[in-house]
């Protein structure tokens, strides 16, 4: 069994844009500066809870001024946090103090739900959750209440395409349930909800959705967690002999990937919990300075004048300046 997600990938496109909007406005901790290891003049940042744990970290290639992405079938639709119950309330507020544009309120599957758009247009959900089934990884720096935090990533919504079929899997719930072993467990309209693990995924079907144009707010693929190495190969082996095309191990120094699509055309990659974002640099400065792999360490010096400066999002106090004071004017 697949024990949920391990993170989400998007593309978006200036940086510090990107750093203000994740950690100013959502409160998220950014756990790593890198960069995109097949495209080195290119940050991946990644965020997450205090520790950078499993299932909280949602990433992002900054391409600078590219143009918007269109949202459509072939791609990993939106992605949902979970916040603590009651506190959806103070989230509406606080989105639109911060202007982030329009916020709209729903209830999906029984939970209460806020869906708005980032910056560059990706789809957010954020969905409550009970505090006691999910207690929030705190740093001395961050910039909300556990009260408040978001805990994790707690599920994906797929918009499949017509890729073709993968074996004998013909479509991307039949993936879901037979091969990948996540459960059936509602539908809502177009929307059909399964669960495997600690999170879900959402299939939704639309007849008129135009296919999907990858670029900025646009989601690149989600990660779903392996325990370790003996299990993603174990996972490798079951993946080939069904038919799918898998990638070799590739190794993102924090954690070990394989990558793969389904038959409506959605990446997937399946990630190991370890290493672990701490393991170049301890937990109490994650995120603050800029980390190489191995490989580019010796092109840091130019890198490091090809990539736009980055403000670290929470200095003393755990307020970015800039919301602050956007706040404060509100």
């Amino acid at each position: 069994m697949i024990n949920g997600i391990h993170h989400v990938t998007a593309l978006s496109s200036t940086p510090q844009k990107n750093v203000d909007f994740y950690s100013g406005v959502l409160g998220l901790r950014l756990v790593k500066q890198t960069v995109n290891f097949d495209d080195p003049g290119v940050y991946h940042l990644y965020y997450g809870d205090g520790l950078g744990s499993p299932g909280t970290i949602i990433t992002f290639f900054p391409y600078g001024r590219i143009l918007p992405g269109q949202h459509g079938t072939g791609e990993t639709h939106s992605v949902a946090f979970s916040v603590p119950q009651g506190s959806l309330d103070d989230w509406k507020t606080r989105l639109e103090q911060l202007e982030v544009g329009r916020v709209e309120e729903s209830t999906r599957f029984g939970a209460r739900t806020l869906t708005f758009k980032d910056p560059d247009g990706m789809i957010i959900d954020l969905t409550e959750e009970p505090v006691a089934d999910r207690p929030v990884v705190d740093w001395p720096e961050a910039p909300l209440e556990p009260s408040m935090a978001i805990r994790r990533i707690i599920g994906v919504t797929l918009a499949p395409g017509a890729h073709g079929p993968i074996g004998e899997y013909t479509t991307t719930e039949d993936a879901l349930e037979r091969i990948l072993g996540f459960e059936k467990v509602g539908e809502e309209d177009n929307r059909t909800r399964y669960q495997s693990g600690e999170s879900f995924v959402d299939v939704v079907r639309d007849p008129l959705m135009p296919p999907m144009r990858s670029s900025a707010g646009t989601i690149h693929h989600v990660a779903f967690r392996n325990p370790d190495e003996a299990s993603q190969q174990e996972w490798q082996i079951k993946l080939v002999a069904a038919g799918f095309r898998v990638s070799p191990v590739m190794d993102r120094n924090y954690f070990h990937s394989i990558y793969f699509r389904e038959p409506g055309g959605v990446l997937f990659e399946f990630a190991t919990d370890a290493p672990g974002f701490d393991a170049d640099e301890p937990r109490e400065t994650l995120g603050e300075s800029l980390k190489l792999p191995a490989q580019y360490e010796s092109r840091r010096s130019m890198l490091e004048k090809t990539l736009e400066p980055l403000t670290l999002p929470y200095p003393k106090g755990g307020r970015l300046a800039g919301v602050a004071q956007q706040e404060e004017n509100a």
